[in-house]
């Protein structure tokens, strides 16, 4: 069975099913995954910090909070917290222009924050695909640890 993630949004899955989302510009698929019990999870990062938003009730929005969130979600189906590594994909800078702006930035951003939150949570970043000028529609398989990704008007790849 496939298992959709929405944007801002996050779900597990173990064994046979794979787990996806779709429409990744600037945002960051996050995976998490435990190659010993199979069992992963992914995040559909929109923004980077979630301190900087008020009133705030969407964890998975942003890659501090979205992460957090991944991992004990994971740890409560059954994965392993010293197996768990992780793979990212996404952040693109969707418009080029010029200026540095931070909004126009965002891509970087989201994938600058989700490295440094892997890390403060010692959870290895095993591969990327990142960054560029193109969209990703992304599928995670828990069972082999392919992360399949569909890139829009480029090659597919798997990392």
């Amino acid at each position: 069975m496939e298992i959709k993630v929405g944007m801002a949004d996050l779900n597990v899955c173990s064994g046979t099913d794979s787990i996806t989302t779709l429409g990744l510009g600037s945002c960051v698929g996050v995976v998490l995954w435990d190659p010993q019990t199979k069992i992963c999870g992914m995040v559909h990062v929109m923004l980077p910090d979630s301190t900087s938003i008020r009133n705030n009730t969407n964890v998975a929005k942003f890659a501090d909070s979205g992460i957090e969130e991944l991992l004990k979600r994971v740890l409560a189906k059954g994965a392993k917290r010293q197996n768990l590594v992780s793979k990212i994909a996404g952040g693109a800078k969707m418009f080029s222009v010029n200026n540095k702006s931070e909004m126009l930035s965002i891509g970087d951003r989201n994938v600058e924050a989700s490295i440094k939150k892997l890390k403060e949570l010692k959870i290895p970043l095993k591969a990327q695909d990142t960054g560029d000028t193109y969209g990703r529609t992304v599928t995670f398989y828990p069972e082999t640890g392919q992360y399949h990704i569909k890139r829009v008007g480029k090659e597919n790849k798997i990392i």
